[in-house]
């Protein structure tokens, strides 16, 4: 299955990397370093790093077997410089020491996260709306038969788990009309198990709205549920916390991580690992860490509390020239962050 999928990217349009230039001019890749990709996908970022540092070693981490495919294919291009992985953030401390990957040993890490190219324009992954096809959504494709899909989420989650489901990953104002509408159709004996069926019920919430894009493109209106499923089955916000935890424990002392976000709730908890705003090793969700003024703490106390791991390169985030937006409108949501690890 997944080699017929490689086939028939490799000669089709190929998925254009975001914010290529931007991403070689933090991570800096030089000869003979070690470069982790934690979300290798097509591998359009990683194949420029091989490009541009003569014998540099690529990790390429995915946990879509399709992408692992990608990366079994530039190793065989770039023979000895890369490694493919398969497996989740999560799994990546097991992968790495199986090949003596030792933690404090990597020049640059790269993330780019979210859902792939390849992912949305595949049916029968269930991930687009645009796409009919079964409501799996899994990035893991079948790697874990027992984990549930999206269909299984609709079909099983009461209607306050939905609501809180749509409304805490979607940001989605009529989480509870939607979240009402999914129970209502069980009680009609209507089973959701494809994208059209989902795409069509939410669309009825919204009585001829239409919604538009940053582009000011005219977008579904379940688009929100769809982003609130996907994330909510790959458990991807716990995934992206673990994953910078990763970068922190693997990266050398003054080693580079650079990562792309294509929402609030990912930009956050990157905003907030590299600010070292963190409790318990996870982004604090409140902005500050202390709001009280009635705690008498010791300064050097505070301050070894309050002092990031991190030296962040850009000032401000980064996002897409107005060209690459034009010409490559998937990465319009993109924002860059850059930083070198101190501590």
């Amino acid at each position: 299955m997944y080699k017929h999928l490689i086939r028939k990217f490799c000669t089709a349009t190929p998925h254009k990397p975001v914010m290529l230039k931007e991403v070689l001019h933090f991570l800096q890749p030089e000869a003979e370093q070690t470069v982790l990709d934690m979300t290798f996908g097509s591998g359009g970022h990683s194949r420029q790093i091989l490009k541009e540092a003569p014998n540099v070693k690529i990790i390429a981490l995915d946990r879509d077997p399709l992408a692992y495919g990608y990366a079994e294919k530039l190793a065989e291009e770039f023979p000895d410089q890369v490694v493919p992985l398969l497996g989740r953030f999560s799994e990546a401390p097991d992968l790495l020491r199986k090949h003596n990957v030792k933690q404090r040993s990597i020049d640059a890490i790269l993330f780019d996260f979210g859902c792939s190219s390849m992912q949305f324009d595949t049916p029968s992954r269930g991930f687009s709306v645009s796409h009919n096809g079964p409501l799996d959504m899994r990035m893991d494709s079948n790697r874990f038969p027992e984990d549930p899909t999206a269909a299984d989420v609709l079909a099983k989650a009461s209607e306050e788990d939905l609501y809180k489901i749509i409304k805490t990953y979607g940001q989605e104002k009529k989480a509870k009309k939607i979240a009402r509408a999914i129970v209502e159709a069980r009680y009609l004996f209507k089973t959701l198990t494809t994208t059209e069926e989902l795409a069509d019920l939410v669309d009825s919430v919204f009585d001829e709205e239409i919604r538009v894009d940053k582009l000011q493109r005219p977008s579904h209106n379940a688009t929100k549920t769809f982003q609130a499923l996907r994330i909510f089955v790959n458990n991807e916000l716990n995934e992206i916390n673990y994953g910078l935890i990763i970068a922190h424990k693997y990266l050398k002392l003054g080693g580079r991580v650079v990562t792309l976000t294509f929402h609030s709730l990912e930009d956050v908890i990157v905003k907030r690992h590299l600010l070292g705003n963190l409790i318990a090793d996870t982004a604090n969700p409140l902005p500050l860490k202390y709001s009280s003024h009635s705690f008498d703490l010791d300064g050097n106390l505070v301050k070894d509390v309050m002092e990031s791991n991190w030296l962040s390169l850009n000032k401000h985030v980064l996002v897409p020239k107005h060209e690459e937006v034009e010409n490559n409108p998937r990465s319009r949501s993109a924002k860059l962050r850059a930083a070198v690890r101190i501590r």
